[in-house]
């Protein structure tokens, strides 16, 4: 009897729960409305509706104030074909809906928008026109696309919003997330970004370095040398990095010119002579004297090195990747530079923590004082050479860099005895770098050969000798976009003829384009993939005034970046690339990309 009495209110309240689950929601929870500012002349209107909820497309209205302020015809997204008890053949959307608005601003720096929406719940009951409204902060022509403006009144809305790319979702962690979360996840960037090809130069660099000390360095030198390296490139992330978010330019741009890599350049070949011993790289002997006693006390060339990493950070870094591109996106969306900054720093410390690992065991694998410590010099020499090459690659034609590649293979295998005889109980070892030695000197010929026989792949040298035509280019045709005006003009083209778009930003000095462009657009399945779209380049090369504005429009810092548009000329969400991506991940990404 207890048992049954104890029973009867738990009962009851189960079922007060049914009932209350029965009943319909308020407009406001079943409707979840939030709007921002996408560019200097559109805004996004958003309503998160809850299960078993839905909304009428034809029973939207939009209205603004103040009066200066003009809306254009809205855009809307696709819904649902329903044939409705009340106003017959509509259609519906479920789920979430974002709607477009052009708008003129009028000089304003502000809205107040104002919507009416009406829409049902599954089990019958249909709501009368509920009037919502948000309050927007505008963008400046002036500030980077991306920045936008989220109602006050609805935060836990604005947060869920997906964000559209890498990029963005990278700038959505540091956004709302915990301070030394960012910097662990960061470091983890770092870490995943020092096995791509733009750390690769760092790598004989620092060796270079420690090498240099000969026998003279302990482990514990070549840790302190390794981390003032490290430690100068990360300072330089962080402060290009917050300089460049605040400018909202791409500074990395201005510096890879054909000067300023060929200046850096200048630093390796010179760097490389002392390798192979056409001098001695050291202070002059009056200044030598007064600091030998600090430098063997206090770590030498300690600041030296620090600015090597530093400036080898500026050249040689990654091509505005994914991770980089997000912290600059955040820091100039919000102005928090602290935190940008500490992003970067952390970032660069795990592009930096192999390179630790290089200089520490460097030490232990040093030969013993001789012969082999020349050779192991001047190999180093020949890798800052070809450090040198790599740099200039983005501004020198195909045929010099296959010259230039040609000579490092040929005249190292040539001292390597490629063509000398070995005496016939020579060792296996010298055997062996006389092997390696012979298959480098093919392999220079071979380029040398493809030089002199018009072939411009240096992957495939020997082309011309198959009767392939020399510069052949396989990658699909793209149209040139010159300034913004331009890309509207080609988008509203498009559209009129029902095809989706695909826009690249691309430049001479982009490593990773010249990737994309190479190994991922060649792609016979990437190729067949594109068929169906007008493919847009914008080459910002030139990093002028209409580049700039193409960049901030969509809130990149540099290329490589693609977005796709539908065939309303709006901006696909969720299907940006940032950054290098190879043909399979490519191809995932143009799966994304709906009909």
């Amino acid at each position: 009897m207890k048992r049954s009495i104890l029973f009867l209110p738990l009962l009851a309240w189960l079922v007060s729960l049914v009932a209350l689950a029965a009943e319909p929601l308020e407009p406001e929870q079943a409707y979840k409305f939030s709007a921002r500012a996408i560019d200097a002349g559109t805004v996004e209107a958003r309503w998160q509706i809850a299960d078993g909820y839905y909304l009428y497309r034809q029973k939207f209205s939009f209205s603004a104030e103040p009066a200066a302020v003009k809306l254009g015809d809205p855009v809307f997204p696709t819904g649902e074909g329903k044939q409705d008890e009340f106003f017959g053949k509509v259609e519906i959307y479920h789920q979430d809906v974002r709607i477009r608005i052009p708008v003129d601003a009028g000089g304003a720096d502000s809205l107040l928008l104002k919507v009416v929406s009406q829409g049902c719940w599954d089990q019958g009951i249909c709501y009368p026109p509920t009037p919502q409204q948000v309050r927007i902060k505008l963008i400046s022509a002036s500030l980077p696309a991306a920045a936008s403006s989220e109602p006050a009144a609805s935060p836990a809305v604005a947060a869920s919003t997906p964000a559209a790319d890498e990029s963005s979702r990278v700038a959505s962690l540091l956004r709302h997330g915990n301070f030394w979360l960012i910097l662990a996840s960061f470091f983890g960037f770092g870490l995943l970004l020092c096995l791509t090809p733009c750390m690769l130069p760092m790598v004989p660099i620092l060796s270079g370095i420690i090498v240099n000390h000969g026998h003279a360095v302990t482990h514990a030198r070549a840790f302190w040398l390794s981390l003032a390296y490290v430690l100068g490139m990360a300072a330089t992330y962080a402060a290009v990095g917050v300089a460049a978010g605040y400018s909202g330019t791409l500074l990395s741009s201005a510096l890879q010119n054909a000067w300023v890599l060929g200046s850096f350049a200048l630093v390796f070949v010179v760097l490389s002579l002392s390798m192979f011993g056409f001098y001695e790289l050291q202070l002059p002997s009056t200044l030598q004297s007064r600091l030998s006693e600090s430098a063997n006390r206090r770590g030498g060339s300690i600041g030296a090195i620090a600015a090597m990493g530093a400036l080898s950070a500026v050249i040689v870094g990654p091509c505005v990747a994914a991770p980089l591109a997000g912290a600059l996106l955040y820091i100039a969306q919000t102005g928090d530079a602290a935190l940008g900054g500490s992003a970067l720093f952390a970032m660069a410390l795990g592009m930096g923590a192999p390179l630790l690992l290089v200089g520490l065991f460097s030490r232990s694998l040093l030969p013993k004082a001789g012969p082999w410590m020349d050779a192991i010099k001047k190999f180093f020499g020949v890798v800052l050479l070809g450090t040198a090459l790599w740099l200039l690659s983005p501004v020198l034609p195909t045929w010099a860099q296959m010259l230039g590649w040609s000579a490092l293979l040929i005249v190292p295998a040539i001292f390597m005895r490629a063509i000398d005889p070995l005496p016939a109980h020579s060792s296996g070892w010298t055997r062996f770098w006389k092997g390696l030695g012979v298959l480098m000197l093919l392999a220079g010929m071979a380029m040398l050969a493809g030089v002199l026989g018009g072939s411009r792949d240096p992957l495939h040298p020997l082309d011309f000798l198959a009767g392939a035509k020399a510069g052949e280019v396989t990658a699909p045709a793209f149209q040139n976009v010159k300034s913004v005006a331009d890309l509207d003009a080609r988008l509203s083209q498009a559209g009129k003829q029902g095809r989706r778009v695909m826009l690249d930003f691309y430049a001479d000095w982009c490593v990773s384009c010249r990737e994309m462009e190479k190994f991922t657009f060649t792609d016979d399945r990437v190729r067949s993939r594109l068929d169906g779209l007008t493919l847009l380049r914008a080459d910002v090369t030139a990093n002028d005034e209409d580049d700039k504005a193409l960049m901030k429009r969509f809130g990149l810092f540099g290329p490589p970046g693609i977005i796709f548009f539908g065939r309303d000329g709006r901006e696909i969400e969720g299907v940006r690339v940032v950054g290098y991506q190879p043909a399979d991940e490519f191809l995932a990404s143009l799966g994304r990309v709906p009909d």
